[in-house]
């Protein structure tokens, strides 16, 4: 009479079992990280699975889901996982955004003031006095004419 392998049989496949989803869950991090698009297919073929073991794993599926959703919901290329900002950063990048518009428009209202000013001195001061040529042409030297449009 033969000995009994099951106990090894079962324990190969367990091991076969843990390995595909090692791989699997790999895939769906390296595909993420890199802004690849997540689809069943792909998934499987990354991870060297086949596409209906993906189905009878309840959670792969749900995480191929949630991040295939996730990548409909954005209508440009994703940006892989280590690129794409976080909410905090974001509200850090517009609130420097508000501060530096703040200051641009003292800025600007600064050089409206200055502005102001000098134009009032200028209008106080009076015409220009008129300004003599450093030298004068000869008196023989025809003057050049500009002709302008009819």
């Amino acid at each position: 009479m033969r000995a009994d392998n099951t106990a090894h049989l079962a324990t190969a496949a367990q091991r076969r079992h843990e390995l595909a989803r090692a791989k699997t869950i790999r895939a769906l991090r390296e595909l993420d990280q890199a802004g690849s698009p997540v689809t069943f297919p792909i998934v499987a073929r990354h991870a060297g699975v086949s596409r209906s073991w993906l189905y009878t794993q309840p959670d792969i599926t749900a995480e191929i889901h949630r991040l295939r959703t996730l990548a409909h919901r954005t209508p440009t290329t994703r940006l892989p996982a280590q690129q794409r900002g976080s909410d905090a950063s974001l509200r850090q990048r517009l609130h420097v955004a508000q501060q530096r518009n703040r200051q641009l428009a003292e800025d600007n209202q600064q050089l409206r003031r200055q502005l102001a000013q000098a134009l009032g001195q200028l209008r106080t001061a009076g015409p220009p006095a008129p300004v003599e040529p450093a030298t004068k042409p000869p008196p023989n030297h025809r003057r050049s004419i500009t002709i302008g449009p009819c």
